[in-house]
Protein backbone atom coordinates (compact mmCIF):
# COMPACT_ATOMS: atom_id res chain seq x y z
CA UNK A 1 0.00 0.00 0.00
CA UNK A 2 1.27 3.28 -1.36
CA UNK A 3 0.95 6.76 0.29
CA UNK A 4 -2.43 7.68 -1.74
CA UNK A 5 -3.80 4.17 -1.26
CA UNK A 6 -3.24 4.76 2.71
CA UNK A 7 -4.55 8.25 2.52
CA UNK A 8 -7.59 7.38 0.74
CA UNK A 9 -8.47 4.48 2.97
CA UNK A 10 -8.17 6.76 5.82
CA UNK A 11 -9.89 10.07 4.21
CA UNK A 12 -13.09 7.58 3.31
CA UNK A 13 -12.89 6.60 7.33
CA UNK A 14 -13.87 10.15 8.13
CA UNK A 15 -16.28 10.90 5.92
CA UNK A 16 -19.89 9.90 5.21
CA UNK A 17 -19.66 6.27 2.90
CA UNK A 18 -21.84 8.74 0.07
CA UNK A 19 -17.39 10.15 -0.31
CA UNK A 20 -15.73 6.66 -1.57
CA UNK A 21 -17.34 3.71 -2.74
CA UNK A 22 -16.34 0.75 -1.14
CA UNK A 23 -16.56 -1.49 2.34
CA UNK A 24 -14.16 1.11 4.37
CA UNK A 25 -16.44 1.85 7.53
CA UNK A 26 -17.58 5.36 8.23
CA UNK A 27 -16.84 6.98 11.32
CA UNK A 28 -19.08 10.02 10.08
CA UNK A 29 -21.94 7.43 9.43
CA UNK A 30 -21.62 5.64 12.90
CA UNK A 31 -22.24 8.99 15.00
CA UNK A 32 -25.22 10.07 12.57
CA UNK A 33 -27.20 7.15 13.03
CA UNK A 34 -30.57 7.80 14.67
CA UNK A 35 -29.65 11.33 14.88
CA UNK A 36 -32.58 14.20 14.52
CA UNK A 37 -32.59 17.27 13.24
CA UNK A 38 -32.78 18.48 17.41
CA UNK A 39 -30.02 16.51 18.09
CA UNK A 40 -27.56 18.10 15.44
CA UNK A 41 -28.22 21.75 16.06
CA UNK A 42 -28.43 20.80 19.67
CA UNK A 43 -25.08 22.30 22.32
CA UNK A 44 -24.55 20.50 25.52
CA UNK A 45 -22.96 22.72 27.82
CA UNK A 46 -22.46 24.81 25.51
CA UNK A 47 -20.12 22.82 23.52
CA UNK A 48 -20.15 22.94 19.38
CA UNK A 49 -22.98 21.10 17.32
CA UNK A 50 -22.46 18.38 15.81
CA UNK A 51 -23.73 20.60 12.87
CA UNK A 52 -21.33 23.04 13.52
CA UNK A 53 -18.42 20.73 13.39
CA UNK A 54 -19.76 18.87 10.33
CA UNK A 55 -19.72 22.72 9.04
CA UNK A 56 -16.59 23.18 10.16
CA UNK A 57 -14.52 20.58 9.15
CA UNK A 58 -15.96 21.16 5.25
CA UNK A 59 -14.73 24.77 5.20
CA UNK A 60 -11.53 23.72 6.83
CA UNK A 61 -10.64 21.07 3.99
CA UNK A 62 -12.07 22.81 1.47
CA UNK A 63 -9.78 25.44 2.07
CA UNK A 64 -7.04 23.64 3.00
CA UNK A 65 -7.30 21.41 0.02
CA UNK A 66 -7.82 24.22 -2.59
CA UNK A 67 -6.78 26.97 -1.45
CA UNK A 68 -3.44 26.45 0.56
CA UNK A 69 -2.82 23.21 -1.37
CA UNK A 70 -3.77 23.58 -5.13
CA UNK A 71 -3.73 27.04 -5.26
CA UNK A 72 -7.53 26.90 -6.83
CA UNK A 73 -11.08 28.24 -6.20
CA UNK A 74 -12.94 26.69 -3.48
CA UNK A 75 -15.80 24.26 -3.37
CA UNK A 76 -18.25 26.58 -1.55
CA UNK A 77 -17.39 28.67 -4.71
CA UNK A 78 -17.09 26.32 -7.58
CA UNK A 79 -20.78 24.58 -5.95
CA UNK A 80 -22.60 28.02 -5.66
CA UNK A 81 -23.06 26.91 -1.76
CA UNK A 82 -23.22 30.12 -0.23
CA UNK A 83 -26.39 30.47 -0.73
CA UNK A 84 -27.72 26.71 -0.30
CA UNK A 85 -25.92 26.40 3.39
CA UNK A 86 -27.95 29.31 4.78
CA UNK A 87 -25.27 31.32 6.37
CA UNK A 88 -23.01 34.06 5.65
CA UNK A 89 -19.98 33.33 6.79
CA UNK A 90 -17.10 32.48 4.62
CA UNK A 91 -14.30 31.81 7.06
CA UNK A 92 -13.38 27.96 8.12
CA UNK A 93 -14.90 29.11 11.72
CA UNK A 94 -11.72 29.05 13.78
CA UNK A 95 -12.05 31.86 16.40
CA UNK A 96 -15.87 31.90 16.61
CA UNK A 97 -17.72 32.88 19.94
CA UNK A 98 -20.13 30.86 21.59
CA UNK A 99 -23.26 33.04 20.28
CA UNK A 100 -21.69 32.95 16.50
CA UNK A 101 -21.68 29.02 16.81
CA UNK A 102 -25.37 28.83 18.06
CA UNK A 103 -25.99 31.02 15.73
CA UNK A 104 -25.07 29.07 13.10
CA UNK A 105 -26.61 25.85 14.52
CA UNK A 106 -29.80 27.57 14.19
CA UNK A 107 -29.51 28.79 10.58
CA UNK A 108 -27.49 26.03 8.92
CA UNK A 109 -29.58 23.57 6.00
CA UNK A 110 -28.90 20.09 7.66
CA UNK A 111 -29.16 18.69 4.36
CA UNK A 112 -26.74 21.23 2.44
CA UNK A 113 -24.25 21.17 4.96
CA UNK A 114 -24.21 17.37 4.57
CA UNK A 115 -23.83 17.28 1.38
CA UNK A 116 -21.71 19.90 1.20
CA UNK A 117 -19.42 17.72 3.33
CA UNK A 118 -19.51 15.15 0.64
CA UNK A 119 -18.95 17.50 -1.93
CA UNK A 120 -15.92 18.52 -0.90
CA UNK A 121 -14.56 15.38 0.68
CA UNK A 122 -14.92 13.71 -3.44
CA UNK A 123 -12.80 16.81 -4.63
CA UNK A 124 -10.18 16.56 -2.01
CA UNK A 125 -9.93 12.72 -3.74
CA UNK A 126 -9.73 13.82 -6.83
CA UNK A 127 -7.63 16.71 -6.01
CA UNK A 128 -4.99 14.49 -4.01
CA UNK A 129 -5.02 11.43 -6.69
CA UNK A 130 -4.00 14.11 -9.25
CA UNK A 131 -1.05 15.34 -7.31
CA UNK A 132 2.50 13.67 -8.32
CA UNK A 133 4.48 11.80 -5.75
CA UNK A 134 6.66 14.55 -6.35
CA UNK A 135 5.12 16.96 -4.84
CA UNK A 136 4.27 15.64 -1.87
CA UNK A 137 7.03 16.69 -0.06
CA UNK A 138 7.13 20.13 -1.43
CA UNK A 139 5.33 23.32 0.49
CA UNK A 140 2.30 25.20 -1.18
CA UNK A 141 2.89 27.92 -3.71
CA UNK A 142 3.44 31.20 -2.23
CA UNK A 143 0.92 33.08 -1.65
CA UNK A 144 -0.81 31.31 0.82
CA UNK A 145 -1.87 34.47 2.83
CA UNK A 146 -2.67 36.50 0.31
CA UNK A 147 -5.11 33.65 -1.18
CA UNK A 148 -6.51 33.16 2.40
CA UNK A 149 -7.44 36.81 2.86
CA UNK A 150 -8.58 37.66 -0.53
CA UNK A 151 -11.59 34.44 -0.28
CA UNK A 152 -12.37 35.98 3.83
CA UNK A 153 -11.38 32.16 4.89
CA UNK A 154 -9.74 33.26 8.10
CA UNK A 155 -11.46 35.34 10.67
CA UNK A 156 -9.18 38.08 13.29
CA UNK A 157 -9.37 35.97 15.34
CA UNK A 158 -7.37 32.92 13.66
CA UNK A 159 -4.73 34.38 12.50
CA UNK A 160 -2.27 32.21 14.56
CA UNK A 161 -3.35 29.43 11.96
CA UNK A 162 -0.86 31.29 9.89
CA UNK A 163 2.12 30.65 12.15
CA UNK A 164 0.92 27.08 12.94
CA UNK A 165 1.14 26.47 8.43
CA UNK A 166 4.61 27.88 8.04
CA UNK A 167 6.91 25.85 6.71
CA UNK A 168 4.39 22.47 6.37
CA UNK A 169 4.81 20.38 3.04
CA UNK A 170 1.77 19.55 0.64
CA UNK A 171 2.03 15.99 2.52
CA UNK A 172 1.31 17.31 5.74
CA UNK A 173 -1.90 19.10 4.71
CA UNK A 174 -3.23 16.33 2.73
CA UNK A 175 -2.68 14.16 6.01
CA UNK A 176 -3.60 17.01 8.61
CA UNK A 177 -6.59 18.83 6.35
CA UNK A 178 -7.86 15.96 5.08
CA UNK A 179 -8.14 12.92 7.61
CA UNK A 180 -6.51 14.03 11.20
CA UNK A 181 -8.83 17.39 11.71
CA UNK A 182 -11.69 15.26 10.72
CA UNK A 183 -10.85 12.72 13.07
CA UNK A 184 -10.22 15.45 16.01
CA UNK A 185 -14.16 17.10 15.58
CA UNK A 186 -15.63 13.54 14.93
CA UNK A 187 -14.46 12.82 18.71
CA UNK A 188 -16.02 15.87 19.83
CA UNK A 189 -19.14 15.02 18.06
CA UNK A 190 -19.18 11.45 19.48
CA UNK A 191 -19.02 13.31 22.81
CA UNK A 192 -21.69 15.70 22.02
CA UNK A 193 -23.88 12.01 21.10
CA UNK A 194 -23.43 10.45 23.88
CA UNK A 195 -24.26 13.77 26.03
CA UNK A 196 -27.66 14.14 24.10
CA UNK A 197 -28.59 9.84 24.05
CA UNK A 198 -26.66 8.85 27.38
CA UNK A 199 -24.30 6.08 27.74
CA UNK A 200 -24.40 2.97 25.70
CA UNK A 201 -25.58 5.20 22.66
CA UNK A 202 -22.28 6.67 21.51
Amino acid sequence: MDALELFLREHASVHSSQVAEGEQRSIEDAILRRLEEEHLRARPQGLNSILWLLWHMARAEDVGINVILAARPQVLDAGGWTDRLGVTVRDVGTGMTGDDVADLSTRADIAAVRAYRVAVGRNTREVVSALPAAEWLREPAAGVRERIEAQGALRPEAQWLYRFWEGKSKAWFISWMGVGHNCFHLGQASWVRKLLLGKGQG
